[in-house]
């Protein structure tokens, strides 16, 4: 197993340092989905909710979230995104959200895409909780990153 590099050698968390590191093209795509009624599915889908236009929001709020994950997740590296893109497909229960987050950089974009994710489905429920509290936020991963020392990764 690969040593955990968020510790150092006597288990305290440390920021790793990627001061050597070679810059090069990184991406990551992560996903989730958020289940609901047909009725709130549809309020969400025609813009007809009490709080507006649900998907406008969530994809701002995920953008910017991305650009804040170095401030939310303690031992992130703030970085200079080039690219966030926050996407929704319907099913007959669901939206589901694509995040992708891309730069050049010493270190990978994965938990960016992932935070993006999330807080789209976050402000998706917020958004529309007022037609339905039962709505589930679920299957949140990682489908896939690229670049880096690992190389690439897809989920299977």
């Amino acid at each position: 197993m690969n040593r955990l590099t968020h510790l150092d050698e006597s288990g305290a968390a440390r920021m790793v340092d990627v001061g050597g590191k070679t810059a090069n093209a990184r991406s990551a795509t992560a996903e989730g989905r958020i289940a609901m009624s047909t009725a709130t599915l549809q309020a969400v889908r025609d813009g007809s909710g009490p709080k507006g236009d649900v998907l406008a929001a969530a994809r701002i709020a995920g953008i910017m979230a991305a650009k804040r994950t170095g401030e939310l997740i303690p031992l992130c590296h703030p970085l200079a995104l080039e690219t966030v893109s926050v996407d929704f497909a319907f099913d007959e229960s669901a939206i589901r959200v694509t995040a992708r987050a891309a730069l050049t950089g010493k270190t990978g974009v994965e938990m960016e895409a992932l935070v993006a994710a999330s807080v789209a489905l976050l402000t998706i429920y917020d958004m529309a909780k007022a037609l339905e509290k039962g709505m589930v936020i679920e299957q949140v991963r990682l489908l896939e990153k690229t670049g880096g020392k690992s190389g690439d990764w897809h989920a299977t």
